[in-house]
């Protein structure tokens, strides 16, 4: 597992210099969720939120479109390692043999048949052409089993499609972050999911194209404020990076910003949470153009994976290859940034700039 590769921030959060209205948006997250539950229940009928202690959890109705109901595991985020992962276990039990008879012949271990199957790792190409073989797999067969393998590695999956049977993917990606160890965040434009508050997240959503129906954001934002509860797992440790320009990016009048700026600090107290900045000023020493996350396993033996989300398309990126390069990535970035007390100082830069603000439009 990664460990940190800087000196972690020591001290108490600093005072932005909130007025009682930006301490309002900056409330405990039970009294946030409070607040969601009243917009469910006003704008959706069959849905609640139930509230309890340091969690949020949706309960629904399933007779409508956008219920939260149980998805099946070939509509999720990471669907086609799935599919290939049940193929294989099925061409294993219509051969009839056990999990230990096919990493003899595949050689490899029968821990990884395992691992294999349950979707925790995939397979090399090498190891699903011994797969097909030991299985008596036609060469056809075969062929289509090593497309599957390909799609595997890079999963990619349209907005407008992910979305049309479900309210929010927030849960998907939650099911990811549970079997992740260390996550490392990078996101050069605007504020990281985990670190949202609930107003600024419900603006995100409701800027999002393909548009989210009204009667479903609120059941997004708390579904984006229910994951937040791992950042107080001392077990998982969470790395982020963000660019000043994404601090600054004018989602919410100044009062949200200003008590978005207040969590963004308060977060990077946590022992197991770091929070560097990238100060506009800095040299620039790598070119990433979108953000990107790293979900490194808390099994060793189970793979890393990356997340991009474009404009019209999340991207998943399982090939070793591909991974490596994203860390290298990781890593430069890393390093231009600032942490502990210089990033507390942008911080409480950008929220004076904000404060000396003349009366605002955004709303």
């Amino acid at each position: 597992m990664r460990t940190a590769t800087h000196v972690r921030p020591t001290g108490s959060p600093i005072a932005i210099g909130r007025s009682r209205s930006d301490v309002n948006h900056a409330e405990s997250d039970s009294s946030l969720a409070s607040g969601l539950v009243e917009q469910v229940n006003r704008s959706r009928s069959g849905a609640t939120l139930a509230v309890e202690p340091s969690r949020v959890r949706l309960i629904h109705d399933d007779s409508r479109r956008g219920s939260e109901r149980r998805v099946p595991d070939e509509e999720k985020l990471l669907a086609n390692r799935w599919r290939l992962a049940r193929e294989l276990r099925r061409l294993r039990e219509q051969a009839d043999l056990s999990g230990r008879r096919l990493a003899e012949r595949v050689g490899i271990s029968q821990s990884k048949v395992s691992r294999i199957e349950s979707c925790a790792t995939i397979p090399t190409h090498a190891e699903v052409a011994a797969w097909a073989d030991a299985t008596g797999l036609s060469a056809s067969a075969a062929e289509k089993l090593r497309t599957l393998v390909d799609a595997a590695y890079t999963e990619f999956h349209p907005w407008k499609s992910a979305l049309q049977e479900r309210v929010h993917l927030q849960h998907d990606i939650q099911e990811i972050e549970n079997a992740t160890g260390v996550k490392l965040v990078y996101e050069p434009s605007i504020v990281p999911g985990l670190l949202q508050i609930a107003e600024y997240a419900r603006r995100v959503f409701t800027q999002f194209e393909p548009a989210y129906p009204a009667v479903d954001v609120p059941a997004a934002v708390a579904g984006r404020l229910d994951r937040q509860v791992a950042l107080f797992d001392p077990a998982r440790r969470f790395e982020f990076v963000v660019a000043e320009a994404a601090l600054r990016f004018r989602i919410a009048p100044v009062d949200v910003m200003l008590a978005q700026l207040d969590r963004i600090e308060s977060l990077s107290t946590l022992e197991n949470v770091s929070i560097g900045l990238i100060p506009q000023s800095a040299p620039a020493v790598t070119h990433v153009p979108h953000g990107f996350v790293v979900f490194e396993p808390a099994d060793d033996e189970a793979d890393t994976l990356v997340m991009v989300e474009t404009v019209h398309a999340n991207l998943t990126v399982a090939d070793p290859g591909d991974v490596e390069l994203y860390k290298r990535q990781w890593s430069l970035l890393q390093g231009s940034a600032t942490f502990g007390g210089s990033a507390s100082g942008l911080l409480r830069d950008l929220a004076a700039e904000l404060r000396a603000l003349p009366p605002e439009s955004v709303r």
